[in-house]
């Protein structure tokens, strides 16, 4: 068996490699191993809209009630709400069921600790080697020490809303938003934020089946946002993922605002506010070269992390940062909340935009987004690593940064899970980037293949 816990949960084909025998054992192993503050453990269980969400829900409170844990189902909500909700009710874990942008057929599992917070990779590791040892943890709990599965007792919708509503002082009467909620999570309370601060609401991917959860909607095809958007007359269009952690916007002239750009623009708003400590922000290496401009220019500096939400979070709790995230639209607002929050995020960026008496086509217009190209060089898996210390690729890479006279970046990245290594290269030229990508990963492919 390979590793269960990968950057974000277990995630897989539903009843193919997330079965529901495996959905069970997590929810055995996941009460065993975080059963440390009550001998009777207290999990929140959400999910999206997949098909298959009913089916683990029922087998991993069922691996959770067999140890003795008891189980609130929250239902249908977003990742973010989960993260909330745990806090809220004073239990001691959080799981969400989503596999986030992937298509329908896929799901996960993640959990959350009693803070709201994802789970330690030590603490993966232990539930993980549980599962993969095959131990039984099983304490023959019996009669009354049984766990027990039930509907949450207050409405878990409500309670998120007011949260989300609580975290900006603004007033969207009159204002025309377009929201995608890519057929999955966020279909219900989205809606229900804008409309509770005045907004006139568009709605795009708000007719869930169980099938077609980012089925050419939400923030990972935001063509439909673009199309609905212009056709409306709209003032911004939204469009969050499956389990609406992620947030991409457009303009009122119907185009991208990715996640760089709306990080940009609330960096700037807390800046002006005073809520910028150190006067910094987290991204990842594959944040635009623009960005970082950007963010120079506005007197700040940017803290490199590796890919991976976990690592934005992990740099942003040891230095105190405000805000950081990734272009996919995954962006941490840490003073509100604990992980990537679609809706919340939006929320700040609608009053970054409403705050600085500017169109939103007028702020993403003074970020400038350098052309990227990404080609993947084949090579074994054995040899993913070994271009780090082979002396001509490494000259390789010098004389193309130097070509590029500082107005351009390279970068090398070692796929995790297939034999491959990423190339790629920024820069004010197309043509030219490409070509010098293409160079990169001849020679990759040619010595480590």
């Amino acid at each position: 068996m390979g590793r269960l816990f990968g950057t974000d949960g277990v995630r897989g084909i539903a009843n193919e490699e997330l079965t529901p025998e495996l959905a069970f054992n997590l929810g055995k192993a996941g009460a065993y191993v975080l059963s440390h503050r009550s001998e009777k453990p207290l999990f929140l269980i959400g999910m999206d809209t997949r098909v298959s969400g009913d089916m683990l829900e029922s087998a991993i409170s069922a691996g959770i009630n067999s140890v003795g844990g008891d189980v609130i189902r929250i239902g249908v909500l977003p990742t973010p709400a989960i993260a909330y909700l745990v806090r809220y009710y004073g239990a001691d874990a959080g799981i969400v069921i989503s596999a986030s942008h992937n298509p329908f057929e896929y799901n996960g599992i993640k959990f959350f600790n009693d803070k709201g917070f994802k789970l330690d990779d030590s603490i993966e590791d232990e539930i993980e080697d549980l599962i993969v040892r095959n131990r039984d943890v099983n304490n023959h709990v019996i009669g009354d020490k049984i766990g027990r599965s039930q509907a949450a007792d207050e409405n878990a919708l409500e309670l998120y809303a007011r949260f989300l509503e609580s975290t900006v002082d603004i007033d969207l009467t009159g204002k025309k938003l377009v929201l995608d909620c890519a057929n999955g999570a966020a279909y219900k309370v989205a809606e229900k934020v804008y409309k509770d601060l005045g907004a006139n609401v568009v709605m795009v991917g708000n007719k869930p089946n169980g099938r077609n959860i980012n089925e050419k909607c939400g923030s990972t095809y935001p063509q439909t946002l673009q199309r609905k958007v212009v056709e409306e007359s709209a003032f911004m269009g939204l469009a969050f993922d499956g389990d609406a952690d992620r947030l991409i916007a457009c303009d009122e002239k119907g185009e991208i605002i990715d996640g760089d750009k709306l990080i940009c623009i609330c960096a700037s708003m807390l800046k002006k506010e005073g809520k910028l400590p150190g006067d910094t922000v987290t991204a990842t290496v594959m944040s635009n070269l623009g960005f970082h401009k950007y963010i120079e220019a506005m007197g700040c500096s940017v803290d490199v992390t590796a890919v991976g939400d976990r690592y934005v979070l992990e740099k942003m709790r040891e230095t105190g940062c405000a805000i950081g995230g990734e272009q996919s639209g995954h962006i941490i607002f840490l003073e509100h909340t604990t992980t990537g929050d679609g809706i919340l995020s939006s929320l700040q960026v609608l009053k970054a935009v409403l705050s600085s008496g500017k169109m939103a086509s007028e702020l993403a217009g003074e970020i400038e987004i350098f052309p990227q190209v990404l080609i993947n060089a084949k090579v074994s898996n054995d040899n993913k690593d070994k271009y780090e210390n082979d002396e001509e690729v490494i000259e390789k890479i010098r004389q193309a940064e130097e070509s590029m006279a500082g107005e351009g970046r390279v970068l090398i990245r070692p796929s995790g899970t297939e034999p491959l290594v990423r190339v790629m290269i920024e820069g004010q030229d197309t043509d030219k980037i490409e070509t010098l990508a293409q160079d990169i990963a001849t020679l990759l492919t040619e010595k480590f293949a």
